[in-house]
């Protein structure tokens, strides 16, 4: 095949279909993939076709669609004004597919030191930084993640390192739980065992939680994480819900004052200001400097990589159950 890449022809099939190898356009640069993430929240969801219609989820659902959007590769050939060099590593915002183009101002530079492996959660990293930014963690605080998959694990990880005191991952999936960190001030619940919110209290001496990050992407969820906030805290809005919410907001949003805040990637600046400086490339670089200097170990986060000739198979399983799938990578 000149270029393999990853379709879904229609709900609930996938195939490896080849393509014409690009080329790099003016300001833009050829990368020949190494490592591919795949999304299982928003591709499976794209997968399966089941999102209420007319809603914004319709704009992915166009098939046939080309999965993916997490690509680090190297780039092979550089466009008329592209300033990337042959034999650069890259992340980019990409398809699965053995070879991509990107605009080279948009690439971002995966230090040596880095495996491919790590680098490929750069787009979690930075959904995750952005909705920390968003949310305004702050240092000292007790913050609670609700859905422990990859988003929510970069999560724990980060509010950590950002010098939140008491951090509280809560999932029904036990194996997701187990993922946690073993880290004073991180604290794993299973809702289906034990109250939220006395796990809140308990973990912080009577006090419930500063802010609530929504990771389950699961509408029917989202009402029940009020009950771990204080008054005039904050919940944030990191997954894409798949559907309707009914809340009381009298109960839920005006008598305590809650802030609700959406955390959607695409809120990231577009382009570096002194007010916000903090652009998608800038925290990929932000979460590269972590890794390269060891203040943030994410190889324990990876629970399948395969080659990408087995994506249909790969997908077919993770649609079915995807329980204890947790960061999930193609090679190439």
């Amino acid at each position: 095949m000149a270029n393999p890449t990853v379709v879904f022809p229609e709900p609930g099939e996938v195939v490896l279909r080849d393509r014409e190898r690009p080329s790099p356009g003016p300001g833009e640069v050829l990368v020949e993939t190494d490592t591919t993430l795949v999304s299982t929240g928003t591709e499976l969801t794209v997968l399966s076709g089941e999102y209420p219609e007319g809603s914004n989820w319709d704009e992915y659902g166009e098939y046939p669609f080309t999965a993916g959007y997490v690509n680090v590769g190297t780039v092979v050939e550089a466009g008329a004004a592209a300033d990337l060099a042959a034999g650069t590593r890259v992340a980019t915002w990409s398809p699965h597919a053995a070879y991509v183009t990107a605009a080279a101002d948009e690439c971002v530079v995966v230090p040596d030191a880095i495996s491919d492996e790590e680098a490929s959660l750069f787009a979690i990293a930075q959904v995750v930084m952005n909705g920390l930014r968003r949310g305004r963690v702050e240092w000292g605080e007790t913050v609670v993640v609700y859905g422990l998959g990859i988003l929510g694990q970069l999560a724990v990880r980060l509010c950590h390192l950002a010098g939140v005191e008491t951090v509280v991952g809560v999932d029904l999936a036990e194996s997701r739980v187990e993922y946690l960190p073993g880290e004073a001030g991180v604290v794993g619940v299973d809702p289906t065992a034990s109250d939220p919110a006395d796990a809140v209290r308990d973990a912080t001496g009577g006090d419930l939680a500063d802010a609530v990050f929504e990771v389950t992407g699961n509408p029917d969820a989202i009402s029940e994480e009020f009950a771990v906030l204080r008054d005039e805290g904050r919940l944030v809005v990191l997954s894409s819900p798949r559907g309707e919410t009914t809340l009381d907001f009298h109960d839920c949003v005006n008598a305590p004052s809650t802030e609700i805040i959406g955390a959607h990637q695409l809120s990231h600046p577009p382009v570096a200001t002194p007010q916000d400086p903090w652009t998608k490339p800038r925290h990929a670089e932000l979460f590269f400097s972590y890794l390269d200097g060891g203040r943030l170990d994410v190889a324990d986060l990876f629970s399948h990589a395969r080659p990408a000739a087995e994506a249909p198979a790969l997908y077919r399983s993770l649609l079915g159950d995807r329980t204890d799938a947790m960061a999930v990578r193609l090679t190439w």
